[in-house]
């Protein structure tokens, strides 16, 4: 009924015992891999084992903001969840430069978050967004062509590409690609083809997209790394890691968003980050300026359905108020 040796560490227990024994004897254990689930083992006679789920609420809420310096830090400044912000900037990654944001942008989105018990145990989905940077309008407008929800602009075309834009949930950027940089460890200047987040040790690296591992070893300047072919025209290549997920090796197939190594600062590095670099037929490009193929926009057999449900999210967008000018962001 469960396997026990699926048990982990850093998880709840709850250990009950008889009181009225001098020995404090076990007769029932209550473990809770995550806030939904958990298992009861009651030890009697027989041993019985329940697997148990707590009711989950889906709860539609909607969050305004503006920024008043970068995204990061609002996001640490007024408690947005990182699992939104994520899903946000995966959305219009290929639209919007969330490393160059300015002072004014503003967001607005409607999503659903799960609760149990009144407390928030993640987000299901994000049903719609209202972005203005640079004074330009984005919208981003969930819809379903029979094959699953995707996203798409006001016009229908698809906000998705075939790669994601960033290997790691949002964070800085500390170096660029760049024909000349000066090395912080070499300490000269040179070509540097790549693309340098700031993350803290142990932070999850993810393919950006499906594809086969070529490589998966360490190297004295690459330290830990991990190289992965997506197709015949792209490869990707994510350097020192402090070590490569279990079981990603070369030949292994990887899926898009799926965990292949770990944030670290083994090989030719001066403190934790990600190298990410980018090859397009072979030569290295700038991983965030690639322009990558769009996938499929509306059909024109489905834009009627698709002009309905715009229109009713943009309505429910528009009444969403904007915060103060003396506050960062309001939530509803």
């Amino acid at each position: 009924i469960f396997d026990v040796r699926k048990i982990a560490p850093n998880k709840k227990y709850t250990l009950l015992c008889d009181q009225q024994d001098s020995l404090k004897t076990a007769r029932v254990l209550v473990y809770e891999p995550n806030q939904i689930d958990y298992i009861v083992f009651r030890f009697e006679d027989t041993l019985w084992v329940d697997v148990c789920k707590r009711d989950v609420v889906i709860l539609e809420k909607s969050i305004a903001g503006e920024i008043r310096s970068n995204l990061s830090q609002t996001i640490e400044e007024l408690g947005i969840s990182h699992e939104l912000t994520n899903r946000f900037v995966d959305i219009f990654g290929w639209q919007v430069d969330f490393q160059r944001l300015q002072k004014g942008d503003k967001f607005k989105l409607i999503y659903e978050e799960a609760q149990v018990e009144g407390v928030s145990v993640g987000i299901k989905q994000i049903n719609g967004i209202y972005f203005e940077h640079y004074g330009s309008p984005y919208y981003a407008i969930p819809f379903d062509q029979g094959e699953g929800p995707d996203y798409f602009d006001a016009e229908g075309n698809s906000l998705r590409k075939a790669l994601l834009k960033y290997p790691i949930e949002f964070t800085r950027i500390s170096s660029r690609y760049s024909m000349s940089r000066f090395h912080p460890v070499q300490k000269r200047y040179k070509a540097h083809l790549g693309t340098d987040f700031a993350a803290p040790s142990g932070t999850p690296i993810r393919s950006v997209g499906d594809g086969i591992v070529e490589e998966a070893q360490y190297k004295a300047n690459n330290g830990n790394y991990v190289k992965v072919r997506h197709n015949g025209t792209y490869t990707t290549q994510y350097l020192h890691m402090s070590r490569i997920a279990d079981g990603v090796r070369a030949g292994t197939k990887v899926r898009q968003g799926q965990t292949i190594g770990f944030v670290g600062s083994t090989g030719l590095a001066t403190g934790p980050h990600l190298c990410y670099r980018f090859w397009r037929n072979g030569v290295q490009v700038d991983a965030l300026r690639v322009e990558l193929p769009p996938s499929q926009p509306v059909r024109k057999e489905a834009m009627e359905s698709f002009d309905k449900v715009k229109q009713a999210i943009i309505m429910k967008l528009d009444v969403i108020p904007f915060p103060l000018q003396q506050e960062s962001v309001a939530t509803l």
